[in-house]
This record gives structure tokens, sequence and C-alpha cells, in this order.
């Protein structure tokens, strides 16, 4: 089936009233497989950074960007002209395959039920088999994917909440494709914006642009022609000649880094202090990948503020202290286990209160008098109400039934797990709220919600209570995933259904491609372990374990609830400050990036801090419109180059070929040993 865009789409409409344009392809195989073949790419990167980190990203500028750029490669099918609307289903396909190692747990869940013991939890080890990985993965892939069709027409049609990675990657496509920005479409003409409206930047003045402004029809001939066929062909070129050198550059230094593992840990701290790199993990990693250029200066600064906090002031106070007397880098005797309890309490905290005005929101929604939202798209462009309706139930019964054939009782009584899948539901709509206004999708402490609910529910079991946490997140992960993408298509004019097809192909397909990879990393490395360590799954399992039993290591209690308060309160600024529209709302630290700093290794936060910095110093200098697009195209290489390469390494481990030398690992920490 071809899904096609309408006569809105095209800027070019023939003056004869009683000649309509012919519709643009949209859901093509030109789309689809190019799609398909960067979320694959993708899905193996965030994995790898995924288990290294616990942080991935839904890449849909990196998608939509590289979809650009290969149809402007040779042998690419030049006719018709590949339009925006293709690159919106590349971009949504690519996401959807992309993001499945976090949707389904790959990088947390799953590592945490291999971390179980006898002792602690009543439970073994579980240690998924891969059909068994294939029917967890099938189990809660698409149950989201179908949450996002019916909340489309509220949140982006009547609220129009700003989504602003999706209004983002809308206003790339339209610069590449020079169409005419987001900002300049008017779908419904009205003199001022409604209440919550956001409008997409210019690509000329990505600072300001008055929402009435309406396009005269030499503007939108302007628009059309940005670039000349010359200059694109030109800036195409230029633009594959900058991924290409990214790209060799952070795959040779991976490479590099895997034969020579001195190259990713550098003492450079040691000159301050004998030990800092070997006994307190203080080391720094030149891995172009952590540069984190698209994340952004302020999230950035709020990691390694709490990097700081974390690692620098609670470790050894915890580790002289005797509360946490192990080597420092041990999850359940060192310093590095003690302030993840901290890192737990903030972003619990933080996840309760940014979530109470989207929950408030949504209680208003119900009220009689609240006025439906009028649709903008045709009916058959649109996701019949039947087909979301049956989607939901048939997934819900699948899911229940997939989740309790992989785990039987052990994984909790058929009817919890029910429970769980409508728990997963209520809380998904929270978090897709919280994304459209925030672009933080918190599924990490919905997730956790749910695991205080089935505290209660099945009281005393870990495991069904780890799975109840993973049904949760992957509910918000999947809704959140395609609420952006349709926000990206409905600002650049592509059909609903289209990207409905593109997001369940997609997560189709990745089921086997994470299942695949995840089974590949564990064959090679222990996971979680040294070179993998998978900082969620404690996380996940540590609450488990506390709503269990109840036990706490030595006073992280008294430093729990003081740093709950301080979450609250610093969260409560950012939300009220965030909703009123202040300017400085960015600056005010956030809890989740301030949690992920206590997670990881200094080297992790002080990377994304430079790349931070560049990003900041970078857009002062030149803006965010044509010349932006640049520093896109560079980090995508640099993340793709490390991701790709892992690929090779993996291959390197697995055939037994190793470091040269093992000189400079730090904390038992090896790559290829």
């Amino acid at each position: 089936m071809t899904i096609t865009s309408g006569p809105e789409s095209s800027l070019d409409v023939s003056t004869d009233p009683n000649v309509t344009e012919k519709p643009q392809p949209e859901f093509t195989l030109r789309a689809i497989i190019p799609g398909l073949l960067i979320g694959c790419l993708l899905c193996f990167t965030n994995l790898y950074f995924g288990l290294q980190t616990g942080w991935i990203s839904m890449m849909s500028l990196q998608s939509a960007l590289l979809g650009y750029l290969l149809s402007l490669a040779p042998g690419f099918p030049k006719l018709p002209k590949f339009t925006a609307q293709e690159n919106v289903i590349l971009q949504t396909v690519a996401v959807a395959t992309g993001t499945m190692p976090l949707a389904a747990g790959f990088v947390g869940i799953i590592p945490a039920l291999g971390l179980l013991n006898v002792e602690e939890d009543g439970q073994g080890p579980l240690i998924l088999g891969f059909w068994q990985g294939i029917g967890w993965a099938s189990a809660v892939a698409f149950f989201g994917v179908f949450l996002a069709a019916p909340l489309r027409k509220q949140v982006i049609i009547k609220e129009n909440l700003p989504f602003p990675s999706g209004t983002a990657t809308a206003q790339l496509i339209s610069v590449m494709h020079n169409e005419t920005p987001p900002s300049l479409r008017h779908r419904h003409p009205r003199s001022q914006p409604q209440s919550g409206e956001y409008t997409a930047l210019s690509a000329d003045d990505p600072e300001r642009l008055p929402p009435s402004t309406q396009p005269s029809a030499e503007e939108a001939e302007e628009a059309d022609a940005l670039l000349s066929r010359s200059e694109l062909k030109r800036s195409a070129s230029e633009g594959w000649r900058a991924l290409a050198w990214s790209f060799l550059a952070s795959a040779v230094l991976t490479l590099g880094a895997y034969f020579l593992p001195v190259l990713f840990f550098i003492p450079v701290f040691d000159i301050f202090y004998s030990g800092l790199a070997s006994d307190w993990l203080w080391w720094f990693s030149p891995s172009l990948s952590y540069v984190g250029i698209i994340m952004g200066f302020p999230i950035t600064l709020s990691m390694n503020l709490g990097m700081l906090t974390g690692w620098a002031i609670l470790s050894p106070l915890a580790h002289y202290q005797g509360w946490a007397p192990g080597p420092v880098g041990d999850m359940q005797t060192g310093s590095r286990g003690w302030i993840l309890w901290v890192s737990l309490s903030i972003m619990c905290a933080e996840s309760v209160v940014s979530l109470l005005p989207v929950v408030w929101e949504a209680i208003l929604l119900l009220l009689p008098h609240r006025q439906k939202p009028a649709e903008d798209e045709d009916e058959e462009r649109l996701v019949p109400t039947k087909w979301w309706a049956w989607g939901l139930g048939l997934t819900a019964l699948l899911g229940v039934g997939g989740v309790w054939a992989v785990f039987r009782d052990e994984g909790g009584k058929i009817w919890a797990v029910a429970v769980g899948f409508l728990m997963g539901g209520v809380l998904s709509v929270l978090g897709v709220r919280a994304l459209g206004e925030t672009d933080l999708n918190p599924v990490s402490g919905l997730g956790k919600i749910s695991q205080l609910l089935f505290a209660v529910l099945q009281p005393g079991n870990v495991v069904a209570n780890i799975i109840a946490g993973g049904v949760a997140e992957a509910g918000a992960q999947q809704a959140g995933d395609l609420m952006q993408d349709l926000k990206t298509g409905h600002l650049l004019h592509t059909a609903p259904r289209a990207q409905l097809y593109s997001q369940l192909l997609g997560s189709l397909l990745s089921i086997f491609v994470t299942v695949g990879a995840y089974d590949l990393y564990k064959r090679a490395y222990p996971i979680p372990g040294p070179s993998f360590p998978a900082p969620t799954a404690y996380v996940w399992l540590s609450l488990a374990r506390l709503l269990r039993d109840g036990s706490l290591p030595p006073k992280s209690g008294v430093f729990m609830l003081a740093s709950a308060g301080l979450a609250i309160a610093v969260a409560s600024v950012k939300v009220y400050a965030q909703r009123r529209g202040y300017s400085w709302a960015k600056w005010v630290p956030s809890g989740v990036a301030f949690a992920i700093g206590f997670l990881n290794t200094p080297s992790f936060s002080i990377a994304r801090l430079i790349g931070g910095i560049i990003e900041y110093m970078y857009y002062r200098r030149v803006g965010k419109g044509h010349e932006g697009i640049w520093l896109i195209i560079v980090a995508s290489g640099f993340v793709l180059g490390e991701g790709t390469m892992s690929v090779l390494t993996l291959v390197f481990k697995t055939l037994g070929i190793g470091a040269v030398t093992c000189w400079g690992c730090q904390g038992g920490i090896c790559p290829s040993c």
C-alpha cells in the first residue's frame, strides 16, 4: 500500500481551481528500506551506549539527516523527487527500529534479571535465551504504538503541545528539502495562537518569528528556492565529506582503543592525586561519541553537577566513613553502589513533581465543558478508531500472554500482568504529555511508579516487580517516540496512518535485531560487567529489593531523604518556570540528568560537558539555521562511527582477538581483555 500526501503538502498549487495536485508518495520503498537500515545501525549503537551508560538517544534528527544525504547519493531513485514527507516516514521507521533496546528493557530490565540471587531475592538469575528474548520483546513492542493514535488529536491538534524534538526534526527536514518552514504553514487561519501553542522556528531566523505572520506567494516561492540545484549538490557533497571524516575519526579512535585501552582510559587526574584513576574511577575518555554535542549545554551542566556531587563528595564520604567499605566500583559493597541509592531517590522525586501538573491537566480534560478538537486531516489518511481500539486490545492480550509464557508464575500471576499493562497504559498517557511539554519522557520514573504499585499487588516477588516496571517503561517509550514523530508529520503534513505503518514495521524488525545484538554482546562480555556495567539495571533491582525487604545501605536513607527533598524543591521551580514560559527555566538543573551523573563514571559526564560547551559556542557564532546542520552532521558521524566499530570489536572479542597490551586498563575495565 502506498500512502500519499494531500494537496496541502505542496507549495506549487495550480491557479486553476478545477485542477487538483497529483498526490505525492509517502510510504514508499525508498523511504522504508533506508529507514530500516539506518534504524538497525542505530539499534546497535543505542544498545552499545545504553549498556555502557544507561543513556540512549531517539536519533530522529540524525535519521532525517542521513536519509536526506542518502537521497542525494548516486544510485538512489530520483524520480519522483524524494519528498519531505518520505523523509518523515524514513525517520519514523529508523526511530522505531533504533530505540527498541530501551523500549524492551535490554539496557536495564533484562540485565537486572541476570543479577538476581537466591539469598537476597529468593530467585536465581534469569538469563533469557534468544527465543525467550524474542517472546518478551514481542510482548511489549506494540502496545504503546496504538496508545499514541487516540492521543494525537488532543495533544497535537487541539493543545498543540511543543514536542520540541519533533518540531526541531520538522524544521531540519524543511530546511534540507527547501520547503516553507513549519512556522509559516498555517493550516488553521487565525490571528493569534491558542493557549499552549508552539510555533516552530524559521530556518532563517531561529530565534523569533511573529506567530500571526501569513506567508505571501513571494515568500513561499522564496522558501521553496532557498538553495539552487547547484548549491544543493555542493552542500550534499560537503555534507557527505563531513559525515565521512567524523565517522572515520571516531571509528579509528574506537578501534585503536580496543587494541590499546589506555586511549580511552587516560589517567589525567593522577597528576593531582595518585590513584584517582585506578582506585576512584576518575579518568578521561576521549570518546568522540560521548561528546554530547546534540544533548545541549544546560543538560550537560546538570549531569556534571551530579557527577561532582556523587563522585567528588558523596563517594569519598561513604568510603571513608565505612558506609561503603568495598572497592569504589563495586555495586554491592563499594561507594558506587552506595551513591546509586541517592540517585534513585532523586529520579523518583523529580518524576513525581514533573508529573503532578500533567495529571492535573489530564483530569481537566475529562470535564464535560472541554471542547473536542477538530481534525485537520482527510479521513483516509488518519488511523481509524477501530484500528487503534482493536490494536490496543489485541496487543494487550498478546502482551499478557507473552510475558506469562516467558516468565510463568515467576513473573507474577497472569491477572497481575494484565494489571501491569493497564497501569502501563495510564502511565504512558502521562509520559506523552510530559514529553510534549518538556521534551523529556520520564520512562524510568514511570516504571518505578509501576514498581511501587506492584509492591502491593505482588509483595515479595522481585521478578514481578521488575517486569511490571518494564511493561510501563515500554509503553511510555513507544507512545512517546511515535508522538514525537506524529508532531513532525503534522508540521510537514504527513499521513498519520503511514506513520503508524512505519512504527509497526520498524518495531517488528527491531525485535529480532535487538535480541540478536544483545545475545552477541552477552556471549562476548559479562552483562553487567566491567565493559558494559548496565548501570540502570542496578537501579531497577535496588528498588525492587527495597520494596521487598526495606533494607538500605548504612546511612543511605538519610541522604536519600535529604536529596529527595532538594530534588522536589528544584523540580518544582523548574516545572513552574517551564509552564510560565520563562527563558531561564532551561538553566534550572534537571533531576534526571543530575542523577545520571551519579550512575556513570566521571569520564562520561566530562566528555558530555565538552560537547555541550562546543555546541553552545558554535550556535552562538553561527545560529541554528542552515549552518547549524553541520554540527548535527559531525555529531552524527561521531556517534555512528563508534557504534559501527563496536560491532567489529564485538566480532574480534568473539574470535578471541584481544588487546595488544592491557596497560592502561582502569578500575577493572578493559574492553578487549
